[in-house]
């Protein structure tokens, strides 16, 4: 019996248009590539049967980008039966998610998702308003993301995420409000809400430097955060990590087992595996990630990052445990490490529990409202 549990991340690169804030590793422009990429990518999973197949059974895939939903639906149907063919049958795959863009997809395209395993959608949508969505470079305005919603609806899906973007150049609470409105009354089963992050070498990073777009307070985009969470609790939405909120029962399996320290695999340029204590990725470069497997050099691929001690997977444990509401289950800690992190990170947390940032019941350790606002000051303790 495979009684580790595995993630599967799949890169697809290839996008219609970069959207202004995106520094994501991503390419416009390179449709000729598409076709020997995904035969790299196959490669990539044939290499994990040799390699891995024994140890693992997977609890989730996701296919994310760029936009996948961008290149046809053939190649996404190849990736999943190699899946299938090399490493697991897909039925006994929990979750499969797909990240969609609307002005990508298509009827066809959906049906062949649902046809091929695909059990959840994200949809990118970010905002309603269709101003904001051309000032951050979305290539879709509202009434065509209304569209692909409504025909993943009909096609049948019924685990649909929608992607809330806030702090946004020029975008006011009232835009919120009328986002907000508009996707609770979608009833989607589950809504991801990001703050702007303005990274250097991006086109809306230009933009705000020079002035041609102004960006929110800082305190006007936690006006918003808080806006956000309070309307969709009220609205049965239960929020169970800091940008995420779910009906009951549909949290993104994918994420939680991330925040949980689980292993993950990732196929495809630029995607990032977590295995037997190791952090490592493929190379960014499209051209040379697809030459490397081509000529039978995969290894070439591969920088490793981190090999974790246990005080290490300690301490990360603690960071990306503190992402999850609930926060991190004491005795769950202690299961995992022999340690109680109570005693373990006395000095971290007293600083943190004095400073407001994380309450300690006799159950776990989570961050409070003031460090729901300030978290990465929390995390920082555990670098």
């Amino acid at each position: 019996m495979k009684d580790k549990g595995l993630g599967i991340y799949i890169h697809i690169p290839f996008c219609k248009q970069k959207c202004y804030y995106c520094d994501f590793i991503s390419y416009c422009n390179k449709d000729n590539l598409i076709d020997r990429y995904i035969k790299s990518v196959i490669c990539e999973i044939e290499n994990f049967k040799e390699k891995y197949q024994d140890k693992y059974h997977v609890n989730t895939v996701y296919i994310g980008g760029g936009t996948p939903s961008y290149i046809d639906a053939k190649y996404i149907k190849l990736i999943l039966d190699a899946i299938k063919t090399n490493i697991q049958n897909l039925e006994d795959i929990k979750e499969i998610t797909i990240e969609v863009n609307p002005g990508t997809v298509t009827e066809e395209k959906l049906n062949i998702y649902k046809k091929i395993g695909i059990n959840r959608l994200s949809i990118g949508l970010q905002s309603t308003n269709d101003t904001l969505l051309k000032e951050i470079g979305r290539i879709h305005n509202f009434k065509e993301f209304l569209e692909t919603y409504n025909l993943a609806r009909n096609v049948g899906f019924d685990n649909i995420n929608i992607d809330l973007m806030l702090g946004l150049p020029n975008q006011t609470i009232q835009d919120l409000k009328e986002s907000l409105l508009e996707i609770i009354k979608l009833n989607p089963e589950h809504i991801s809400v990001y703050s702007l992050i303005l990274e250097e070498n991006t086109h809306l990073y230009n933009l705000v430097n020079n002035k041609k777009l102004v960006l929110p307070s800082d305190e006007l985009e936690r006006n918003m955060y808080w806006y956000v969470k309070d309307t969709l609790e009220l609205n049965n939405y239960i929020q169970y990590e800091i940008s995420n909120f779910s009906k009951k029962g549909y949290g993104s399996k994918h994420n939680l087992d991330c925040w949980s320290q689980k292993e993950y695999i990732g196929f495809g340029a630029a995607a990032h595996s977590y295995i037997e204590n190791k952090r490592f990725s493929n190379l960014e470069n499209l051209e040379e990630y697809i030459k490397n497997i081509e000529n039978g050099n995969i290894e070439n691929n591969i920088t490793i990052h981190e090999i974790q001690d246990n005080q290490n997977m300690e301490k990360e444990y603690m960071m990306l445990g503190l992402r999850k509401i609930e926060g991190i289950s004491i005795q769950e800690f202690k299961n995992k490490f022999g340690e109680n992190p109570i005693y373990l990170f006395r000095n971290e947390l007293n600083k943190l529990v004095n400073e407001g940032l994380l309450e300690i019941d006799s159950n776990y350790i989570k961050l409070t409202n003031k460090g729901l606002d300030l978290a990465n000051m929390v995390w920082k303790e555990f670098v």
